[in-house]
């Protein structure tokens, strides 16, 4: 796939899935959802979705399960709104692994000051 054509269709990608999910989903377990990137495969046939999910550990993996039960859901959607010969199969990942995701600020703030972590 050209190179160019798949930057655009990841990023039409990008915008129309953080849509769906923040506002069509009707599911309560979904909270506040970003959709950070969508890497395509070469072939086109395959696209990991990362997503940004807000709230302590166990809700961010209750979110990332609902959503990944939406597939069905979320792929058709897609297909109504952008046309493609074949959609790619969509895999939803974490981008930051949930406790991290809680340590961040502090781990920016200590890299902002310059100070080593203390052993």
């Amino acid at each position: 796939m050209d190179p160019r054509r798949s930057e655009r269709l990841a990023e039409s990608l990008r915008s129309e899935l953080e849509e769906i999910i923040n506002y069509e989903l009707e599911d309560p377990r979904i909270s506040s959802v970003a959709v950070t990137d969508v890497i395509l495969s070469p072939d086109g046939r395959k696209a990991h979705v990362r997503l940004a999910v807000s709230g302590e550990a166990a809700e961010q993996t209750s979110c990332l399960r609902a959503v990944e039960a939406a597939k069905g859901f979320i792929r058709h959607r897609i297909g109504e709104r952008i046309e493609l010969y074949r959609l790619p199969d969509l895999h939803f990942d974490s981008d930051l692994p949930p406790g991290l995701r809680e340590k961040a600020p502090a781990l920016l703030r200590r890299i902002k000051r310059g100070r080593p972590r203390e052993e």
